[in-house]
C-alpha cells in the first residue's frame, strides 16, 4: 500500500472516529452548561426508567406474572404478613395506572384508554401492552411542559403543593418504587434483572 493510502485512510478513519463521537455526544442529550426545557430534562428521566421497567417486566415468564412472596419463601419460624401483597403482574398494571393518573393532572390529557381496567389484566402479553401505552401517555404529557408552565401550582390529590414539574418527577420516583419490589421478584424466582446483568 502506498504511503498516500495509508495517509488517506487514517484520515478518513480519524473522520469516522470523530464523527462517532459526536453521535455519541448528541445521543446523551444537550452539551454540559446549556439549558435543556423541563419536558427535555423529564423526559429523559421518564426514557431512563421506562427502559429499566419494560426490561423487567418483559424478563419474568408469563407463568410467574401471578407469583408474589408469601410466608413459604421465609425460614420456618420467621413470621411475615403477606395478605396484602400484589402479584407481578398487579405492580406491572398499578405503575400503568398511576402513570395514566399522574400525567392526565400533569397535562390534562384525556387517556385514550379506562386506566381502571389495567388493574384488571393478568396476562403477559396485557400487560406489557397496557405499560407501554401508559409510558407512551406519560411522554405525551411531559411534552406539554415548558419554561413557563412546568413550576405553575396544579390541583393534586398529592401531598404538600404540587407543580406540573414535581408531579411529573414524582411519577418517574413512583415507577421507581414499585420498580425495585419487582426487581426482588425477579431474583425470587431466579431472574437477574435485565438492568443488573449490563
Amino acid at each position: 500500500m502506498s504511503l498516500r493510502r495509508i495517509a488517506a485512510f487514517c484520515l478518513l478513519s480519524l473522520g469516522s472516529l470523530t464523527a462517532a463521537a459526536q453521535m455519541g455526544e448528541l445521543a446523551k442529550g444537550p452539551a454540559v452548561g446549556t439549558v435543556a426545557t423541563p419536558a427535555e430534562a423529564l423526559d429523559s428521566q421518564l426514557s431512563v426508567f421506562e427502559g429499566e421497567m419494560m426490561s423487567a417486566v418483559k424478563a419474568m415468564p408469563a407463568d410467574k406474572f401471578d407469583f408474589a412472596p408469601s410466608q413459604a419463601i421465609f425460614v420456618p419460624g420467621q413470621k411475615t404478613e403477606f395478605a396484602t401483597v400484589r402479584t407481578f403482574a398487579q405492580q406491572a398494571t398499578h405503575v400503568a395506572e398511576a402513570n395514566y393518573f399522574f400525567y392526565n393532572i400533569v397535562s390534562g390529557l384525556k387517556p385514550d384508554v379506562d386506566p381502571r381496567g389495567i388493574l384488571k389484566l393478568t396476562k403477559k402479553g396485557d400487560v406489557v401492552a397496557a405499560l407501554a401505552g401508559s409510558f407512551a401517555f406519560a411522554h405525551k404529557a411531559i411534552a406539554t411542559l415548558t419554561p413557563t408552565n412546568a413550576f405553575e401550582v396544579i390541583k393534586s390529590p398529592e401531598p404538600g403543593f404540587q407543580t406540573r414539574a414535581t408531579l411529573a418527577t414524582f411519577g418517574v420516583a413512583h415507577c421507581f418504587d414499585h420498580y425495585g419490589q419487582m426487581v426482588e421478584y425477579l431474583r425470587m424466582n431466579g431472574i437477574v434483572p435485565p438492568a443488573s446483568a449490563k
